[in-house]
């Protein structure tokens, strides 16, 4: 009986269908290393589509002699999985800010700043539903786009797409108000 040859060497080889057997096999190794490092099914599956294509790049490297290839997809899948936290943990937490600001000095003051937030307001309600939601999230609750897509179950790209589409939306309306100096409203997320 002829021995079988190992999958990570036929997926090595691009030989059809090895990535869908490579999958198959080892799919619920990376899945239940990936679920129990990552604090979100969503980052858990982004991180197990990482890892996979890790492992397609990195199959040709398998040698049967070293290790086993459980071995191999797991040392990869660790990896890949303490790099992902690094990053995660390395990001700063949001600081809350001090809901109570100083009184303006003025009466003054206070109606410029009231006339300029309900211009601000009109041009946000303006916007797309969607795009509220996503800038209300990473405005005043200070989410990242990671923790938006978590929350609103939203793909990642599309968060994105709608934080910076409504930004450049609300710069626009903000100009055609009139509103502030072009120093104010570039303060709006820089988007052009």
């Amino acid at each position: 009986m002829e021995e079988e040859t190992p999958i990570l060497e036929r997926v090595g080889r691009n030989e059809p269908g090895a990535v869908d057997e490579m999958m198959s096999r080892f799919g619920g190794l990376v899945w239940s290393l990936a679920r129990r490092s990552c604090p979100t099914t969503a980052e858990a599956e982004d991180a197990v589509q990482e890892i996979f294509i890790e492992i397609w790049k990195t199959a040709s490297r398998f040698d049967a002699s070293i290790a086993g290839e459980a071995t191999f997809v797991a040392m990869i899948t660790r990896r890949r999985l303490i790099d992902r936290t690094r990053r995660r943990t390395r990001r700063p937490e949001p600081v809350a800010l001090n809901e109570s600001s100083p009184a303006p000095e003025s009466s003054e003051d206070h109606l410029e700043i009231s006339e300029e937030a309900g211009i601000a307001s009109e041009a946000f309600e303006k916007l797309r539903p969607e795009q509220q939601q996503v800038l209300t999230l990473a405005i005043h609750h200070g989410r990242s786009h990671e923790q938006i897509a978590a929350t609103t179950g939203m793909p990642l790209g599309t968060v994105k797409t709608h934080a910076r589409r409504g930004l450049i939306r609300l710069r626009q309306l903000l100009e055609a108000s009139g509103f502030g100096t072009q120093s104010t409203v570039g303060a709006l997320g820089g988007a052009s």
